[in-house]
Order: C-alpha cells, then sequence, then structure tokens
C-alpha cells in the first residue's frame, strides 16, 4: 500500500461505510461459512497508508460544469479530478410491493445488517424463502440462504423465480445444466415466471401463481444511481456514465468512471464484479497519468473471464468459456481466490 500514496495531491475518498463489503464473498457470508466481518475490506487504513483522507458520507449530487461534489452531510467539495466507482443501485419501483415488503441485495451492507437480525429458526416454523432474480446473484443467494436455514436445524422451501427467462440466462448450457442438477438435488423450487408483486405474505406471478412467502429477497438487476441523472454528465440510455476507452466520461475528461457505475461506449460487457475489479488498476495508473499531464493508456477488458458460482454446500460451478466443471475442488478454489483477494487488502480473513 506504500506504493500507491497519493504525495502532492489533496486526494480525498468519499464512502459511507467504514468497509468494503465483497460481494464474491456474500453467498458464502449468507450459508454460514464466513461471519460477515470475514468478508469486508476496513477502507480507513488503506486510505490512511495512501496520504488519501478519508470522509465517510455519501455523494448526493455532481455539477459536472462547476466541478463540485454535494455530500450526504451537507458539504459541497470542488474537484480537478473525479472518480466515481460507487456500483449499482436496485430497481426500486420495478416490482409493485417490494421496496415495502422485500429485502434487496444491493447495498450489500444493509442486506448484511438485516439478515443478522433475522430470529434464528431453530425449533420454530419453517421460514417460506423466495428469491427473485434469474441471473447469478439469485442462484448463488438461493442455495445459499436454503443451506443456511438447514444450518439452522429448520428446513425451509427456498422457491427461486427467474424472472420469465431461462434460469442464468447467457451462460453456457453446461453450466445452466449443472445448476439445474444443483437446484433438483436440494429441492430448491425454480419458477420460470416474472415477479409482478410482493406482499407481506406472498409473492405473487406473471403466470398467476401466488406463492407464500415469508422472506422475499431481491437479486433483480442494477439500477444507476438516480442522483446522477442531473449531474451534467453524458449517460447511457439507462442513466449509467458513459465512458470510454480510457475509463473517462466521453463528455468530461476529468471525471473518471469504472465498475457497475459506468458504460463503456467502445465495447460491450455485463455489469458484473470480475470486470469491476479488472478496472481498477487500470483506473488508479490513468488517474496518476491524467495528474501529471501524460498521456492516458486505453483499458481492454478481457474476453473471457472465470465464473466461480457457490453452490452453497462447499461445492461451487466453474466455468470458462464453453469448459464447465463442479465439485467440492471447485468451491476450494474459490474460497483460495476470495481469501487471497481480502488479505491483499488488509482484511485478515482467517479460517470461519
Amino acid at each position: 500500500m506504500r506504493r500507491a500514496r497519493w504525495t502532492g495531491v489533496d486526494a480525498m475518498l468519499v464512502t459511507p461505510h467504514e468497509r468494503q463489503a465483497y460481494s464474491g464473498m456474500l453467498p458464502g457470508v449468507v450459508a454460514g461459512h464466513y461471519r460477515p466481518d470475514q468478508a469486508v475490506i476496513p477502507l480507513s487504513p488503506l486510505a490512511s497508508a495512501a496520504d488519501v483522507t478519508f470522509v465517510r458520507a455519501s455523494g448526493v449530487g455532481i455539477d459536472a460544469s462547476a466541478r463540485e461534489l454535494r455530500l450526504s452531510d451537507g458539504r459541497t467539495i470542488a474537484y480537478d479530478l473525479l472518480s466515481i466507482d460507487i456500483g449499482s443501485a436496485p430497481a426500486l419501483g420495478a416490482i409493485p410491493g417490494a421496496d415495502a415488503h422485500g429485502l434487496y441485495v444491493r447495498p450489500i451492507e444493509a442486506f448484511l445488517a438485516r439478515l443478522e437480525r433475522l430470529p434464528g429458526r431453530a425449533g420454530a416454523d419453517a421460514l417460506r424463502v423466495v428469491v427473485i432474480g434469474g441471473g447469478a446473484a439469485g442462484f448463488e443467494l438461493s442455495l445459499a440462504m436454503d443451506q443456511r436455514l438447514k444450518g439452522q436445524g429448520v428446513p425451509s422451501p427456498v422457491t427461486w423465480v427467474t424472472g420469465g427467462s431461462a434460469p442464468l440466462a447467457g451462460y453456457p448450457a453446461r453450466v445452466i445444466g449443472h445448476a439445474l442438477d444443483v437446484l433438483r438435488q436440494r429441492g430448491v423450487e425454480v419458477q420460470r415466471s416474472a415477479c409482478v408483486g410482493v406482499d407481506a405474505r406472498a409473492v405473487r406471478l406473471a403466470d398467476g401463481a401466488v406463492l407464500g412467502c415469508d422472506l422475499a429477497l431481491l437479486a433483480t438487476g442494477a439500477a444507476a444511481p438516480a442522483w446522477l441523472a442531473g449531474s451534467g454528465l453524458t449517460l447511457d440510455g439507462r442513466g449509467f456514465i458513459a465512458t470510454g476507452p480510457t475509463l473517462q466520461s466521453v463528455s468530461h475528461p476529468e471525471v473518471f468512471a469504472a465498475g457497475d457505475v459506468a458504460t463503456r461506449q467502445d465495447v460491450d460487457h455485463p455489469r458484473s464484479g470480475v470486470y469491476a475489479v479488472r478496472a481498477g488498476p487500470p483506473l488508479a495508473r490513468n488517474l496518476r497519468l491524467w495528474l501529471a499531464g501524460q498521456p492516458l493508456l486505453m483499458h481492454r477488458p478481457q474476453v473471457r473471464t472465470l465464473n466461480l458460482l457457490s453452490c452453497g454446500d462447499h461445492t461451487a460451478i466453474a466455468s470458462w468459456g464453453s469448459w464447465s466443471a463442479r465439485g467440492r475442488w471447485v468451491w476450494r478454489w474459490k474460497d483460495r481466490i476470495d481469501r487471497a483477494f481480502i488479505a491483499r487488502f488488509g482484511g485478515g480473513l482467517r479460517s470461519a
């Protein structure tokens, strides 16, 4: 971290949390394989080591023409260079009743806090859980909740609602086959109809089905943070920051963005943590080059990515291109990768 010091620059990290939750380990936390504190990166020590002022607040507005950032604590900060890497927001309002009766996976910190407040189920009635969202997050969360509830001594029904499309759409056929096998073996029901409403005790589907539900978890598609709309930055059709190959805003070159909050205009890739993490080093490199007045370098996202899907029970599914495999060894592989990532940034992950 000392090599990354921002000397000679008045650098500031603005974030609402003291710690950064690592989404790759979230299924393991839900399943009970890790404690929540084992899947987070402490931010203040990193900022201190890099000579960066740590500000615990959220960005709530940008005036790109004035180069000003408004914070949730009422302050306004002027900037010469701004990097926006805040991820995506839950798609609030997309499903009637979900905001009032459902629990969104993002922001992860809020999700984990509410999850830990759920009462233990041992000796209680079954807790009917419905997970809404047909992507990787929905798949992993369904199996993680199944594992969590079984570990608490009360096998409870878990249903995965994939939203009117095939489960894990876009993944290779072999991965989907592995996933469906796991779901069948674990007794997790799959409903392929779209969710059209969430009530206090039920989830309603487009095909007319009504699912009894005590806990609705939403792992639905990403939305752009609403406050970007008045920023003056050029946004894509869904409200995400439009960027180019150097990770700069296409309208304001002094603004950079990476991860789920941004959309590259020159290449198309999924909003995925794999791409967000890989964009970090090129982003830091170009920020330093910009400050030094040197030409910036293009970031070329990887064509293939290694995908590791947790199955909740110390097994996982791996895929690389058309290759796929499943087993306990894949979980151990994923576990080593996750532990190494956390340790790299001072998370101090120890065995659960």
